[in-house]
């Protein structure tokens, strides 16, 4: 029997669309250039090959996939807080955002700041969509002072919100750079401390070994790394459950460490407990995957879930969001309803 039942699962359900839920961070922008080769010309100044785009997509990406996927379960109220350009790609960000009922009023737009862009050059073919080099645009100087003060502001007015969680998408490697810096994260984990109620959930890329107080989600990579700065290689699943247990010891909540096929390791100073994820035959795509996880698992807690039942149902989400090939998946409460009702039949 999966580890949570069916009836835990609709009265999660029944919540979330109640929940108030803010999610900080990096807030991406995924362009996607469509080329057709069929009509590719050839630049008269340079005699270079001039692709010939015929299609344009755009979607929010990084903190904007989490919101997605938190709009999709049916969250009744999304904030996005952050700092992004006052750009083309911005416009195209914060409208790919209020689509999916996102309120933008706390995202900042700063004229000295880009919009941080995967551009994604496809060429189309008779088979489907190739992907060719990417063109990233990151901002690789600090954030501003102001900016950054005006966010640790707006983490301390989110307490007196009525707000259930605040989630922070921490994306950008170059330290500073991105929204959450140095003092953005201290200030969570000072939140965090004072409003025991309020769930503070952290992901990051290169530093989830520095929030405190905060429950986290690592990969098992990502939590060797930020014991031993300098582990390589693989991490067994026996070492993933040591090293959980003193992630969780460091940062005094719960770690939700992310074992690829083996599921969720749920991690307590003193006790881990296994969350074997559902199996998953066939072809899958695990992009966007670790983002439904963090849903599924912030949403669990918000409504009164155990730290296995909130594991079990973000390895749920991710069950169906890598079924989702060429996108980056989420997942719906009905097709949680049914997935879980197959259980391993479904493959």
């Amino acid at each position: 029997m999966y580890l949570l039942s069916y009836e835990r699962l609709e009265a999660i359900l029944s919540r979330i669309p109640s929940l108030r839920i803010a999610v900080i961070g990096d807030f991406f922008l995924d362009k996607y250039l469509v080329t057709d080769p069929i009509l590719s010309e050839r630049s008269v100044e340079t005699g270079l090959e001039a692709r010939q785009v015929v299609e344009i997509r755009c979607s929010p990406g990084a903190a904007g996939t989490v919101t997605n996927n938190l709009s999709t379960l049916g969250v009744g109220h999304i904030h996005a807080v952050g700092v992004a350009g006052d750009d083309g790609e911005g416009y195209e960000m914060r409208r790919g955002l209020e689509k999916t009922r996102v309120d933008t009023s706390l995202l900042v737009a700063a004229g000295n700041r880009f919009t941080p862009t995967y551009t994604k050059p496809m060429v189309r073919t008779a088979g489907g969509e190739t992907e060719l080099e990417r063109l990233d645009i990151k901002n690789r100087t600090p954030l501003p002072r102001k900016h950054e003060q005006n966010l640790v502001k707006t983490l301390t007015l989110l307490t007196n919100g009525g707000f259930d969680a605040v989630v922070a998408l921490d994306q950008v490697q170059e330290r500073n750079c991105g929204v959450v810096t140095d003092a953005v994260r201290q200030a969570l984990g000072e939140v965090a401390k004072r409003f025991p109620g309020l769930v503070c959930f952290a992901d990051s890329r290169v530093r989830i070994g520095e929030f405190q107080n905060v429950t986290i989600k690592p990969n098992a990579y990502e939590a060797a790394r930020a014991l031993d700065p300098d582990w390589t290689g693989d991490v067994s699943l026996a070492q993933a459950h040591e090293i959980g247990r003193e992630l969780a010891r460091r940062n005094g909540k719960t770690v939700f460490l992310t074992v690829g096929e083996h599921g969720i390791l749920a991690c307590e100073p003193d006790s881990v407990e296994h969350v074997p994820t559902l199996p998953a035959d066939g072809p899958i795509d695990i992009v966007g995957a670790g983002d439904s996880t963090t849903a599924g698992i912030v949403c669990a807690l918000c409504a009164g879930a155990t730290s296995v039942e909130a594991a079990a149902l973000g390895n749920l989400c991710a069950s169906i969001t890598i079924r989702k090939l060429g996108t980056t998946g989420t997942t719906s409460t009905d097709e949680l309803r049914e997935r879980l009702r197959l259980g391993p039949a479904a493959d």
